[in-house]
């Protein structure tokens, strides 16, 4: 089996598209580039198809990697048979492989290793053949200094019988089944924890059981997270008649009860204490595994979302970082996001100097020439909100509240430290609140995605697994989007295809050298930014007020003079032909069709052609919410309220609604029919205007409806 046949086995595409994309990874193209820029290549496959190609070839090498271990292993003592060097040649997942190994797999001391230094070996050979009527006779012959009895020879025999039943593939891959189909999750509490503060959120698993099958990722998550805090107890089970069934039906094999009646001891033993615990570990791993890429994927969706929510452009922003006794950090910003001033106002309790607050934010606004106001969405928020918009500015200020989950963690980060040496923490945080109005994408790629404040339980699925998907998505984001490579950070040159963190900080460096890159072409003389970058990167990098139009388009330059001959058709100079319609409409596509370059490439040039490099972001709008709430007291059943969608998990999505808690619409309640998939009804940053059902002051919950 080669990795093609093996990816093809797990996706509906050809073997001919995953040829040409595995030979597109292989030469170190990345997933936007392919599905940007290759889609004749892979016959247009788009960038989830590729990721889930590249996923499936990960899994290959891994599984072929594992392959060879085993075969070295198991040739090194001398036990490699032709039939078993097949099997494991043949085997098509990781599980198939460890069970064929486990017989010869080095084993730390056991029952049945001690049984057999003793020699009774021979012994456990001849009751697995269940022909001796005699056996108590034949265990006689294998006493010695350490059997001192024939029951003790029995004991060491049918241990050894224990694990070969262990080993034996057979039976393993039956249990499996067993327990994928029956196998059932129970969580009970610990009883010193019951009445313990901690644990009364975990308070539904105090005594719990269903299907593991059946058990949603969310909840699955939430009880293992309660097993780690050591509130709960957590067992997998299946029948066990089922299961010793399945065993007696392999093993048994006469009706010599002499041999059966060991047999069926070793049997038990064997169930009980070695193939139990381990099915019940790997059915448990392979549903947390599943839960684990459920969560990654709400996780990855929210991402994009708040990635690619509405920027407000470039403007210029006045940003505060509410705060009650502390303050609300004030800070100024110019067009590019750069720092102009900063200070402190306080225009709430406990020192309440609201005329000079007042004063001070009019002088700001007018000495910088404010275009709008970006207020942080924490402690103090909505007081805050309502001061500013009691200010009476000389010219309408646009007034925006901005999710802030995050910006403590970048206010305390390398990133911030290198941007704003001489400044403090508060006055990073408050600068990264003006530029996430400004432009979310450049802002918030700066702060690990986990601390962003989106998805479910992103600190118990596997890390390398949640690492690799948001990178993946934060890639997809920003080469989506494109990047202005004269005022781009490192931390967002960074994500664009073909740089990565050095080539970005070279980049930088070289804008500082010797000013703002003035083409594409002039990349080429960025340090190590060879060929191969070139091609990956360019096409996603934008030149503001180029000599070449193509410079600030999606337009790869490897296809320019394809454009240039356009014009030439449609009879306008190439200036002439970008956003000029009747020009465009000249051009006839079929006759640049080649080897090369087909209808889905040409088809996405003249679309660029027609808008070059338009932002695929929304524009970005302004919500208020309801004035008259402000804390959870006051919030009411059968309000309805406004709110933005902060959060979306599998079980449902979490609403602002303007206080210190989010509501929660539960999934049964998105819409009056039955509802899989929640992006499919909300997404994030949407506005709502929800119904309130019910209200929990002292646990600090509120429940929402969309439903009439």
């Amino acid at each position: 089996m080669n990795s093609v046949s093996y990816i093809a086995k797990h996706l509906p595409v050809s073997e001919k598209q995953i040829i040409k994309t595995v030979a597109l990874l292989d030469e170190g193209a990345t997933i936007p580039f392919i599905s940007r820029y290759r889609k004749e290549m892979t016959g247009d496959l788009d960038e989830v198809a590729i990721g889930e190609i590249v996923k499936y070839k990960t899994a290959f090498e891994t599984l072929e990697k594992r392959k060879e271990s085993v075969l070295a292993s198991i040739k090194e003592q001398e036990a490699l048979t032709p039939e078993l060097e097949k099997k494991i040649l043949t085997a098509e997942t990781l599980t198939q492989v460890e069970d064929l190994y486990l017989p010869y797999k080095k084993k730390r001391k056991t029952k049945a290793t001690v049984a057999k230094e003793q020699g009774l070996e021979p012994l456990a050979k001849i009751i697995m053949q269940q022909k001796e009527e005699e056996i108590l006779f034949v265990a006689s012959k294998y006493l010695n200094a350490n059997v001192l009895n024939e029951e003790q020879a029995l004991q060491g025999a049918r241990d050894i019988i224990a694990e070969w039943i262990n080993e034996d593939e057979k039976i393993r891959t039956r249990l499996r089944r067993l327990y994928q189909r029956k196998a059932s999750i129970a969580s009970k509490v610990i009883k010193t924890k019951k009445d313990k503060e901690e644990a009364q959120k975990y308070q539904q698993y105090f005594d719990w059981e269903e299907p593991l099958h059946k058990c949603p990722s969310h909840r699955l998550l939430a009880i293992l997270r309660a097993e780690n805090e050591k509130i709960v107890r957590v067992k997998i089970t299946v029948p066990e008649d089922n299961a010793l069934d399945i065993i007696d039906e392999i093993m048994i094999k006469t009706n010599v009860e002499a041999c059966t009646d060991h047999m069926f001891l070793a049997i038990s033993d064997a169930y009980k204490r070695l193939l139990a615990p381990a099915m019940a570990t790997e059915v448990l791993n392979q549903a947390k595994e599943k839960a684990d890429d459920n969560a990654i994927k709400v996780f990855a969706q929210n991402l994009k979302q708040l990635l690619l929510a509405s920027p407000l452009g470039q403007k210029r922003i006045l940003a505060l970082d509410p705060g009650f006794k502390s303050g609300c950090k004030v800070v100024c910003l110019d067009e590019q996001g750069d720092l102009l001033y900063n200070e402190n106002i306080y225009p709430h309790p406990p020192q309440r100097e609201t005329s000079n607050a007042i004063k001070k934010i009019r002088s700001l606004v007018n000495a910088y020439k404010i275009e709008a106001i970006a207020i942080g969405n924490g402690t103090a928020a909505r007081e805050t909100e309502a001061f500013i918009k009691k200010i009476p500015f000389e010219n309408p200020i646009q007034v925006f509240m901005v999710n802030e989950s995050g910006a403590s963690v970048y206010s305390a980060s390398k990133i911030a430290r290198a941007e704003f040496p001489n400044y403090d923490v508060t006055v990073r945080g408050a600068v990264s609140i003006g530029r996430r109005l400004a432009d979310p994408l450049a802002e918030l790629v700066k702060i690990d995605p986990k601390a962003i404040g989106v998805g479910q339980y992103q600190h118990d699925v596997d890390q390398t697994k949640l690492k690799n998907e948001l990178d993946t998505v934060v890639m997809s984001c920003v080469n989506s989007v494109g990047i202005n490579v004269n005022t781009a950070s490192v931390p967002l040159l960074s994500y664009v295809s073909g740089i990565g963190e050095k080539l970005a900080e070279n980049i930088v460096a070289y804008r500082s050298e010797n000013g703002a890159l003035q083409s594409r072409e002039e990349l080429k003389k960025v340090p190590r930014l060879g060929g191969k970058a070139f091609e990956q990167a360019a096409a996603f990098l934008r030149i503001t007020s180029p000599k070449n139009p193509l410079d600030n388009s999606a337009v790869h330059p490897e296809r320019y003079p394809l454009v240039s001959k356009m014009a030439k058709e449609a009879g306008v100079p190439l200036t002439d032909l970008i956003g000029n319609a009747s020009a465009i409409k000249k051009i006839k596509l079929q006759n640049y069709v080649t080897d090369d370059v087909g209808l889905p490439t040409l088809t996405d040039i003249v679309k660029e052609l027609e808008k070059p490099g338009v932002d695929p972001r929304k524009k970005v709008t302004i919500f208020e919410f309801d004035p008259n709430v402000k804390k959870i007291e006051d919030v009411k059943i059968g309000m309805k309220l406004p709110g933005i969608v902060n959060n979306i998990t599998n079980f449902g999505c979490f609403v602002d609604i303007g206080i210190k808690e989010s509501g929660l619409i539960h999934i049964s309640k998105l819409a009056n029919e039955y509802v899989s998939d929640v992006n499919a009804v909300v997404q994030l940053h949407q506005h709502l205007m929800v119904t309130v059902i019910d209200v929990d002051v002292p646990r600090k919950r509120i429940q929402l409806s969309l439903i009439d």
